[in-house]
């Protein structure tokens, strides 16, 4: 059974994190303090270095938190029963619109470079964003849906699209014509790399006919 001390100590956590997510959001980085944080989730400064070390270690947790709830958004639709190919783009299109929300935007694409470093948050992308897009190009692979062309350079290149396209929707004067922008181009490239569909009843013609095409050259 759990304690009633380890579910307030979670709760207290949680608590600041949620706080921090916010004034992150809303002032930066540099324009938060520790102070703020504290008084928001109604708790003391005392309180919150039980927790974190200190604003750095803070932020990666409201990083986390941000993270692990679009992701885990992202998985269920890109897990859900139907068409491989289908539920990818509906996972594509997803993403392009989670980087419209401000937390995202303001932490994890504007911040966390900058915060965490530059290696740092990479490593932290390739746990959340890439893990989760490099296990949606496998399943289009092994389903026949895209080219059979290495998985983790696939998946290398189209992240690096998105990251492109993140940054493009974050620092665009109207961010939501810049997203429906970069939701079209990012889904025609995809689309180039979809194995085309032979028709039913339509296969290769029979060898006879190939050597009397051939004949007749």
């Amino acid at each position: 059974m759990r304690s009633r001390r380890l579910d307030y100590s979670e709760s207290t956590r949680q608590a600041l994190v949620d706080s921090a997510v916010e004034l992150f959001t809303k002032r930066g980085y540099a324009g938060t303090s520790l102070d703020e944080v504290a008084k928001r989730a109604r708790l003391t400064k005392g309180a919150l270095y039980h927790h974190f070390s200190g604003k750095q270690a803070l932020f990666e947790a409201a990083f986390d938190s941000v993270e692990t709830k679009f992701i885990e958004k992202l998985g269920e639709i890109v897990s859900a029963p139907g068409d491989p190919w289908e539920t990818a783009i509906a996972g594509l299109r997803a993403y392009v619109r989670v980087c419209l929300e401000p937390a995202y935007q303001r932490i994890v694409i504007h911040e966390a470079p900058v915060v965490m470093g530059w290696e740092r948050w990479r490593e932290a992308e390739e746990h959340f964003s890439y893990g989760l897009l490099r296990s949606t190009i496998e399943v289009l692979v092994t389903s026949g849906e895209l080219v059979q062309l290495p998985v983790e350079t696939m998946s290398r290149l189209l992240f690096g699209a998105l990251s492109a396209g993140a940054s493009t929707i974050a620092g665009a004067s109207d961010p939501r014509k810049a997203s429906a922008e970069v939701e079209r181009t990012i889904v025609r490239v995809v689309e180039g790399l979809r194995v085309t569909p032979v028709p039913a009843g339509v296969g290769a013609p029979p060898v006879e006919e190939k050597r009397s095409r051939s004949r007749r050259r």
